[in-house]
C-alpha cells in the first residue's frame, strides 16, 4: 500500500515511528499516555510490573497514542491514499479484531480495513472545502463486536498545497489623484486575497509589484498602496492612466501562483495655468447708431484648467473709452462682452482703445509661483459713420403768445441741423395729428412757428403740437421735437356771481339781517392780486329794501334795511348789483339778484313761498272750507245715485205682444223630401223669427 506515496512520504513516515518509539518509552518510564505529533500508529501494548513481595501482576493498559493524521489536498494517484493504520496489542493477526471507523466523511471519503486497521482516503480532498475531518477509531471482537478498547477520537487534517492563486475581489479599480502632486502621494490601495492556508508555508504570502504604469506609479510590495512615481504630472498633458497591479504567492518567488487587476488612475484638476488670450490686439466695430447697452463684440482668453480652476472674469482696467464702454463676462461660455455704455457720435470721436484683463476668480496658492494667474490684451473700437437724422438744438421747445393775438404773431422758432459731414438742409413741418384745427403755421426754411387764428385761453390754455425737421438729401432722415405753447391770459372776461340769482327771505324778516353772502368768479386767470368789487347799481341806489356791503376778501353781504314784507303786496324784488375786477382793464358786469319773500316758523324755517293762498276771502277758515267741499261731495253722490235708479226702470227695445214668435210650434201632414226638399218651409223664417210676425 506504500508504492502511491512516493519516498517523500516514507522518509517522513520513517521519521515518525523513530520518534514514536522514543514516545513509547518515555511513556513506560512514566506510566502516562501521552500525544505525540506526526505518529499515525496506535498500538495496544500489555506490561508486567514487580510487587513489593516478588510476585508477577498483570494489567491490561491502553496503548493508544494519538497523533494527527495528514493528508495531502488535490492527490490525483491512481490508488486511494494512505492515511495511517490503527492496531491493538491483542490482534494477534488471527483475524479475531475488527476494526471499526465513524465520524466525519467515514465510509465515504475515509475507508478503513478492518482486519489490518489500514485507513485510506478515496476521494481528492480540498483543503479551501474542509480543512480536517474529526474521526473515531474502535477495536472490537469480531465474532460477538464485544468493544476490546473505548471509542477514541483523532483528527485527520487536510494538508496544504499552493494550488489557488491570488485574486483582487473588488477589481477593477478607479482612483484619482490631483495632478502636479509630489512624488510618493497615496492614490489607493488594492487588496488581494489567497485561499490557501496561511499558516502553513508560503502559499498565502502576497507580494504586489506593478505590471504596467511605470514610470508614473509605483505600489508598496507588502501593503498594494499605489503612489505617484514621478513629480508634476499635469492633467492637460494627461489624464487617464491604466495600470495593472500584480498579487503573487509563495513571498514572490518563483513557482507562486499569482493574480492581476486593472487599475484606472484619473488626473483631477488643479489651477496650475493661467487664463492665456489668444491675440494681443483685438479690433472691433460699431455704428454711431448704436443705443447704450447694445453689444459690441465679444472676445475669450483661454484656460486649460476645468471647473472652478477655469472660471476666467474680464474686467476694463484702462483706456480713453473707460466711460463709453463696460464689459460683462458670459459665465456659460466664458467670454467677455464689450456693450455701449454711452451714446457714439462719429463726428466727435472715431475710434477708442481699451486695455482688458482675464484673470482667474480661485487661485491656488500652492501654485502661486506659477502665476500671475491673469493676461491683458488691448481693443480697439472703431465708430462707424451713419445717415443720421436732423438733430434739434434743444430736446424740447417752451413758448408762450397772448390770448386774441391777430394771426401771425410769432409764437416762436425752432432750429434743428444735420449733424453728418454732409451738413444736409432741412426743411420744418408741423405734423397735423398734434394740430388738427391748424391754430399755427411753421417756416419750412427758417422753423418760425406763427399763430392762424386768435386764441382763447378760457377753451385751450396750453398746445402742444409736434414739429419735425426733415433732411433734404441722403436718406431723408427725419426728426421731431415738441413744442409746448402756453396762452398767456388777458382780461378780457367780467366777473359774475358763482352762486344762483336767487335768495329766500321771511315776512318777519328784522332790518339789518344779512339775508345773503354774495361770491363771482372770474373766467380769467386770478392772480395773486386780484379782487372784485362788489356795489348796487346806480339807478336802485335808492331803493328803500336793501343795502349791500363789499367785504374787500372776494365776498358782499346784502342787508334788509326795512321791516314788515308782505308775500300779497309783493312777493319779490329784483336787485341789480354790479361786479368788477381790478383788471387791466378793468372790467365789470351788472348781475340781477332776485330775492322772493316766502313764509316762515317762529325759528324762520321757510314754510311757503306761493300766493295762492291768500287770494280766498278773508271770512272763510279752514274748518269752512272742509264742510263745503263735504257738501259737494255729497251732493256729487246723491246725483250718480238717481242716475243709476232711471236705468234700472228702462224697458227693452223689443217688444212682443204676449209671447215670442220662438215659442210657436207649427205641424203640417205633408211628408218631407228628406234633405234635398227645400219648398216645404221657409228656412230663413226659422233662422230670424223676427220676420216672421205680420206687419
Amino acid at each position: 500500500m506504500w508504492e502511491g506515496l512516493g519516498l517523500q512520504v516514507v522518509l517522513i513516515w520513517l521519521g515518525i515511528g523513530l520518534c514514536s518509539h522514543a514516545l513509547t518509552a518515555l511513556e513506560h518510564a512514566q506510566g502516562n499516555v501521552h500525544n505525540h505529533a506526526h505518529r499515525w500508529q496506535l498500538s495496544l501494548h500489555r506490561h508486567r510490573e514487580r510487587g513489593k513481595v516478588g510476585q508477577v501482576l498483570h494489567r491490561s493498559k491502553r496503548g493508544w497514542v494519538w497523533n494527527q493524521f495528514f493528508v495531502i489536498e488535490e492527490y490525483t494517484g491512481p490508488e486511494p491514499v494512505l492515511v495511517g493504520r490503527l492496531h491493538s496489542d491483542v490482534d494477534s493477526g488471527d483475524g479475531n479484531i475488527k476494526y471499526i471507523l465513524s465520524g466525519e466523511g467515514a465510509g465515504t471519503i475515509f475507508v478503513i480495513d478492518d482486519k489490518t486497521g489500514n485507513i485510506h482516503a478515496t476521494k481528492t480532498l480540498d483543503r479551501e472545502e474542509q480543512a480536517q475531518y474529526t474521526l473515531i477509531a474502535q477495536a472490537v471482537a469480531r465474532d460477538t463486536g464485544r468493544p476490546l478498547e473505548p471509542p477514541s477520537q483523532f483528527v485527520v487534517k487536510v494538508q496544504d498545497i499552493n494550488d489557488n492563486p491570488p485574486e483582487f475581489l473588488h477589481g477593477p479599480y478607479h482612483g484619482r489623484v490631483p495632478e502636479m502632486s509630489n512624488v510618493g502621494t497615496s492614490v489607493m490601495q488594492v487588496t488581494a486575497t489567497d485561499a490557501d492556508d496561511p499558516t502553513y508555508g508560503n502559499s498565502a504570502m502576497l507580494v504586489y509589484s506593478i505590471l504596467q504604469g511605470q514610470p508614473y506609479f509605483s505600489v508598496e510590495p507588502q501593503t498594494g498602496i499605489i503612489r505617484t512615481a514621478l513629480p508634476n504630472m499635469d492633467r492637460e498633458a494627461r489624464q487617464e492612466y491604466d495600470v495593472v497591479i500584480q498579487a503573487k504567492d509563495m513571498g514572490g518567488h518563483m513557482g507562486g501562483l499569482s493574480g492581476t487587476t486593472e487599475v484606472k488612475i484619473i488626473l483631477t484638476d488643479v489651477n496650475d495655468n493661467p487664463p492665456k488670450f489668444l491675440q494681443s490686439v483685438y479690433v472691433m466695430s460699431v455704428s454711431e447708431d448704436k443705443a447704450p447697452g447694445e453689444e459690441v463684440g465679444k472676445l475669450k482668453a483661454r484656460d486649460p484648467d476645468i471647473g472652478e480652476n477655469g472660471l476666467i472674469t474680464y474686467r476694463l482696467t484702462e483706456g480713453d473709452g473707460m466711460g463709453i464702454f463696460e464689459i460683462v463676462t458670459d459665465l456659460e461660455r466664458q467670454e467677455g462682452i464689450v456693450r455701449l455704455k454711452k451714446s457714439l457720435d462719429f463726428e466727435a470721436k472715431r475710434a477708442y482703445t481699451l486695455r482688458v484683463e482675464a484673470f482667474n476668480e480661485y487661485v491656488d496658492p500652492r501654485f502661486i509661483t506659477l502665476g500671475p494667474f491673469k493676461d491683458s490684451a488691448t481693443i480697439k473700437v472703431m465708430v462707424e459713420d451713419v445717415d443720421e437724422p436732423p438733430a434739434f438744438t434743444s430736446p424740447m421747445y417752451s413758448f408762450e403768445v397772448e390770448e386774441n393775438a391777430p394771426p401771425g404773431i410769432v409764437v416762436g422758432r425752432v432750429h434743428a441741423k444735420d449733424t453728418d459731414i454732409a451738413n444736409n438742409p432741412t426743411r420744418y413741418m408741423i405734423r397735423r395729428y398734434t394740430d388738427l384745427e391748424e391754430f399755427f403755421s411753421i417756416d419750412p426754411e427758417d422753423g418760425i412757428i406763427r399763430t392762424t387764428r386768435p386764441l382763447d385761453r378760457e377753451s385751450l390754455p396750453w398746445h402742444n403740437i409736434s414739429v419735425s425737421a426733415v433732411e433734404i438729401g441722403g436718406h431723408h432722415q427725419d426728426a421731431k421735437v415738441r413744442v409746448n405753447i402756453r396762452v398767456k391770459d388777458i382780461n378780457d372776461n367780467a366777473p359774475e356771481l358763482t352762486s344762483q340769482n336767487e335768495v329766500l327771505m321771511c315776512e318777519s324778516v328784522t332790518p339789518g339781517k344779512v339775508v345773503d353772502t354774495l361770491s363771482a368768479v372770474d373766467k380769467d386767470e386770478m392772480g395773486p392780486q386780484q379782487q372784485f368789487h362788489f356795489s348796487i347799481a346806480p339807478g336802485a341806489i335808492g331803493n328803500q329794501n336793501f343795502s349791500l356791503k363789499d367785504n374787500q376778501d372776494g365776498t358782499a353781504s346784502i342787508y334788509v334795511t326795512r321791516k314788515g314784507f308782505s308775500r300779497i303786496t309783493q312777493d319779490v324784488y329784483l336787485l341789480p348789483i354790479v361786479i368788477s375786477d381790478n383788471g387791466s382793464p378793468p372790467l365789470s358786469s351788472t348781475n340781477t339778484l332776485l330775492v322772493r319773500v316766502c313764509g316762515c316758523d317762529s325759528r324762520d324755517a321757510v314754510l311757503s313761498c306761493n300766493v295762492e293762498p291768500y287770494i280766498l276771502p278773508a271770512g272763510l277758515s279752514t274748518g269752512a272750507l272742509i264742510a263745503i267741499l263735504a257738501c259737494i261731495v255729497i251732493l256729487l253722490a246723491i246725483v250718480v245715485l238717481f242716475v243709476a235708479l232711471r236705468r234700472q226702470k228702462k224697458e227693452p227695445l223689443i217688444v212682443f205682444k204676449e209671447e215670442d214668435v220662438r215659442e210657436n210650434i207649427i205641424t203640417y201632414d205633408d211628408e218631407g223630401g228628406g234633405e234635398e226638399d227645400t219648398e216645404a218651409f221657409d228656412i230663413a223664417t226659422l233662422k230670424n223669427p223676427d220676420r216672421a210676425i205680420p206687419e
